[in-house]
């Protein structure tokens, strides 16, 4: 297969799959935006791997074990007939995004390969926040890391700033999808946080089957959105160091994200009820005006 056509089935990958990722990747010059659907396309792979509740949690590492074998004797020969490794190791070589850090990525998912089980109720679950940060940059920030390549920089502090966007984008996710992911067996709601708003793993249980949300489990998951919050304004500080074409790409990942953080709020945190989305006529209006912005900025260039 050629490079083009793998390129073209990690874009048709990203356009069914990414949602809010793939209207980043549409205001992108094309060369970025190809490498951007590489990246998606290889993360999928790992996230559909983990998450395949066809097989035991040991058929799973050992499908991943198989996976990860692949991809890096294809990094090593540079040979492979898997598209999404052919596009990836082209990316790789044109942005300069190291192995480790698509390792570290892999590495993340497969953490709810092996989970730890806590006593209250037999869930995977985390004992505090610096636990859940470590699980968050793995997920996440990697990303951000892997993604602030494909942008273009020159200042250092954009790192920091990418992890930390990262983690704010994960504790929306976290924050959205809670009741899907008790019933899949994890709480990624910090113990420690559950316990000092009087909570129980039992009861993040109960809500995810139906309880009504009381205030004070309210005001728990309002605590995670304030360290989201906090993440966010490191977003802001990126913007401005990451190359002028892909600035609005990264504006509008940003906007759709606090969008739906902000829908969480004016939710009053009730993510059990129904899920909370960013309708895609609000992403569309972000899209456009992103389109404009790109505009803009490689007229300026």
């Amino acid at each position: 297969m050629t490079v083009t056509a793998a390129y073209s089935v990690c874009r048709t990958i990203a356009k069914r799959e990414a949602k809010n990722f793939y209207y980043a990747f549409r205001v992108l010059p094309k060369r970025k935006s190809d490498a951007m659907c590489a990246v998606y396309a290889f993360m999928r792979r790992a996230d559909d791997i983990a998450d395949d509740e066809s097989m035991t949690i040991d058929e799973r590492r050992e499908v991943m074990r198989r996976w990860l074998e692949d991809w890096r004797a294809a990094r090593q020969s540079g040979a492979s007939s898997d598209p999404v490794f052919i596009a990836l190791n082209d990316t790789q070589k044109a942005f300069g995004i190291p192995d480790k850090l698509l390792e570290d990525l892999v590495k993340g998912t497969t953490m709810d390969l092996e989970p730890s089980f806590a006593p209250e109720g037999g869930v995977q679950t985390y004992a505090n926040f610096d636990e859940l940060y470590r699980y968050c940059y793995l997920v996440a920030s990697v990303v951000g890391l892997v993604c602030i390549r494909i942008f273009g920089y020159s200042d250092a502090r954009a790192e920091r700033f990418a992890e930390e966007t990262g983690i704010a984008f994960q504790l929306t996710n976290i924050l959205r999808d809670v009741k899907e992911d008790v019933e899949r067996g994890r709480i990624y709601l910090p113990l420690d946080m559950i316990a000092q708003h009087g909570v129980s793993v039992e009861r993040v249980r109960e809500l995810a089957a139906g309880a009504t949300l009381e205030a004070n489990e309210r005001e728990m998951l309002g605590a995670l959105a304030a360290k989201a919050q906090d993440y966010y304004v490191s977003a802001n500080e990126l913007l401005p160091l990451i190359d002028a074409d892909s600035r609005a790409a990264l504006w509008v990942l940003v906007m759709i994200y606090y969008d739906l953080l902000t829908r969480i709020r004016a939710r009053k945190y009730d993510v059990f009820s129904s899920r909370v989305r960013v309708p895609t006529a609000g992403k569309l209006v972000l899209l456009a005006r992103g389109a404009l912005m790109a505009l803009r900025n490689r007229r300026q260039a």
